[in-house]
């Protein structure tokens, strides 16, 4: 598997095995499912603020990103729960400010700002028989990176074969806009948090292994998580 597989196609391994993304299917979204200021920064995180007032900030903070090599559109947010947008919580932790913490069970990832306080964001997660647990850290990242489908499911889906020397960057490519790798004792684990742009994902399991944040999320969270970046996957 090259270091740009990114997607693994992991069907044959069980529950508590290393993890990959999903099995990709060859339409842009089954592909996609194969600041640090929060919404609790703009006063959304009362509980008398109201889901319509909820979803008219959050639509600001989820709009089209134009700047980016591929122009990123704006996030339906009416499809997304408002318990995942963006926001600043409190978050009693002892690990040091930047640690990620993925809890797959709430489908969040939390950043640890310190002081208490994290950033939570709501995730996609790995579904049923693929979920993995332990501690990990960021041993590599990209910037629109390539996929390239690994020998195993070449064989279970022939056609993905036309990508085996690697799918360009774009908005179809199912890594996204940006993609942070999960290693252990410097070997790739198959396991990363990437990018979507399917808001009907989040708050799911459906991934083989692999955790997804919301494009927009993750452009906030992936210049603030330098390589080395210790990763705490919780037990599901």
């Amino acid at each position: 598997m090259t270091m740009d597989d990114g997607i693994a196609d992991v069907g044959a391994r069980k529950e508590g095995a290393l993890p990959g993304l999903q099995s990709v299917r060859l339409n842009r979204r089954s592909l996609l499912l194969g600041s640090a200021a929060g919404l609790g920064a703009l006063g959304l995180a009362g509980c008398s603020t109201s889901d319509s007032m909820m979803r008219a900030e959050a639509a600001k903070l989820y709009g089209p990103v134009p700047d980016e090599k591929f122009p990123i559109p704006a996030v339906d947010v009416s499809k997304i729960d408002p318990k995942y947008f963006r926001r600043i919580v409190r978050y009693d932790s002892k690990e040091a400010p930047g640690t990620i913490i993925v809890d797959p069970g709430n489908h969040y990832v939390y950043r640890i700002e310190g002081d208490g306080n994290a950033t939570r964001y709501g995730a996609n997660v790995g579904r049923s028989g693929f979920l993995w647990s332990g501690e990990a850290y960021v041993g590599r990242k990209a910037e629109w990176a390539i996929w390239t489908p690994p020998k195993e499911m070449i064989q279970r889906q022939p056609e993905a074969r036309k990508y085996a020397g690697g799918m360009p960057p774009g908005l179809d490519n199912p890594l996204g806009a940006r993609t942070l790798y999960l290693y252990q004792n410097g070997a790739y684990t198959l396991y990363t948090i990437y990018s979507t742009r399917d808001p009907e994902t989040i708050g799911t399991g459906v991934t083989s292994g692999c955790t997804g944040l919301l494009t927009q999320d993750m452009l906030d969270l992936y210049p603030r998580t330098p390589v080395k970046t210790k990763v705490i996957v919780l037990p599901a």
